[in-house]
């Protein structure tokens, strides 16, 4: 298919780690929710991670766009 196995490797961990923080089965979610002072709402917890979902997101739409991106050091090291 033509796609570079490296390329797909990298896409696939950051979409692994976006699902890790993304309900309804967000894994690092519910580690956050076991640590957290039981003042802190899950709700809270949710609202915090939005962030860094974006960036997750934002930088998927970046790899797909310039996959050089995620393939420039291993073509520098081989």
């Amino acid at each position: 298919m033509g796609l570079d196995p490296v390329w797909l490797g990298v896409l696939i961990a950051v979409n692994l780690q976006t699902s890790f923080l993304t309900p309804p089965f967000g894994f690092a979610l519910f580690y956050l929710r076991g640590v957290a002072p039981p003042n802190v709402a899950t709700l809270d917890i949710y609202r915090g991670v939005v962030p860094f979902i974006v960036l997750q997101v934002l930088m998927m739409f970046i790899l797909v766009a310039l996959p050089e991106l995620a393939t420039w050091l291993p073509d520098v090291l081989y």
